[in-house]
């Protein structure tokens, strides 16, 4: 008997996995995980139980009355989660928030198996997952409880999706409580992580795609590259990442080798500081080709400090440059609540 992984995004950024099983429609599967979607009749007539499928096949049958669900409506994606039943893995978004559906985030244990520095400027930490290998969609963080501190901080998957081992490109702080801990964390070590949570992850790849990192805003890129790698995708995509040092140049080698995976993939580098002799100087925006914005046909991801999203997000504005798809992250190094 097939089944299909629905994630189930919430308003509040946090994620939900359900179930679904061959014929089974969404919302029984959401409930029998004890997830209570917003619904009222559960046939199809009064559109309480209205999502947007983001990604994914499926069928909505005819069982629903217009009143609940248009004709429009329905091909703009949305859904009654009451009639639908998933063809594949799906993405849905939930209008609701995660405590109005009584639910919860999910909390999973995780072993230290390395503890990597890159140069100054980064740290990659690997952790095993003791049970169940997390599902979270490319692009989205957990929280990661810092032992003994009683605070957590909130960190990309730079892994795809289905390991048992996860991946975290962390900017080194000097005294931040991760940094601290991270300098004397040995293989064995037990972290507790929350999540996934996040609206910043690759949606469906229908169009060219606009990759732009800033430091170690490259960490979700990682995770979407290779699952591109993975789906042998034909699709061209551009990544752009910029940095305010040439040592804050890291997994520069783990790029360039999707290159040789993925057919129609190109990158750059681009270094702020201007009395560096890196081929490329300033700001992410001075090095963005003409063609990689297709004229507008293409979906730009843009995962940095909030000073260079607001710079990317004023260049598009001033130059009339409106993407099919805009998606952005905005993170604080230090701070442990991230905004998208």
């Amino acid at each position: 008997m097939s089944s299909y992984n629905v994630a189930l995004n919430f308003e509040d950024g946090v994620t939900r996995f359900v179930t679904c099983k061959t014929g089974e429609k969404v919302l029984d599967a959401a409930f029998r995980a004890r997830i209570n979607l917003p619904m009222d009749c559960s046939d199809g007539v009064c559109g309480t139980c209205k999502c947007r499928a983001e990604s994914g096949s499926y069928d909505l049958g005819d069982d629903y009355i217009d009143d609940a669900l248009t004709e429009d409506e329905k091909e703009s994606g949305l859904v009654l989660t009451c009639q639908m039943v998933p063809e594949s893995d799906c993405v849905i978004a939930v209008p609701a928030s995660s405590t109005a559906c009584k639910t919860e985030q999910s909390r999973f244990t995780a072993t230290v198996s390395k503890v990597e520095p890159r140069n100054d400027a980064a740290v990659v930490l690997e952790l095993d997952v003791d049970a169940t290998a997390p599902v979270f969609l490319p692009g989205q963080y957990v929280n990661i409880d810092v032992p003994g501190s009683g605070q957590y901080r909130s960190y990309s998957f730079s892994s795809a999706p289905g390991q048992s081992t996860i991946s975290f490109l962390i900017k080194r702080i000097p005294g931040g409580v991760m940094s601290t801990w991270l300098e004397s964390a040995q293989p064995g070590n037990k972290v507790e992580l929350t999540g996934p949570l996040g609206s910043f992850y690759l949606r469906a790849v229908e169009r060219p795609l606009l990759f732009l990192a800033g430091g170690t805003g490259l960490a979700p890129f990682l995770s979407m590259l290779e699952v591109l790698a993975r789906a042998n995708s034909q699709q061209r995509a551009h990544l752009i990442y910029g940095v305010t040092r040439e040592l804050d140049l890291v997994q520069v080698d783990a790029i360039e080798a999707y290159a040789a995976k993925l057919p129609n993939f190109t990158c750059s580098t681009v270094v702020a500081d201007t009395d560096s002799t890196h081929p490329r100087k300033g700001w992410v925006t001075q090095h963005m080709p003409a063609e990689a914005l297709n004229d507008g046909d293409v979906d730009v991801y843009l995962c940095g400090p909030p000073p260079m999203v607001d710079a990317v997000r004023k260049y598009f504005d001033d130059n009339g440059v409106k993407p099919n798809g805009f998606h952005y992250e905005k993170f604080t190094p230090n701070a442990a609540v991230r905004t998208a």
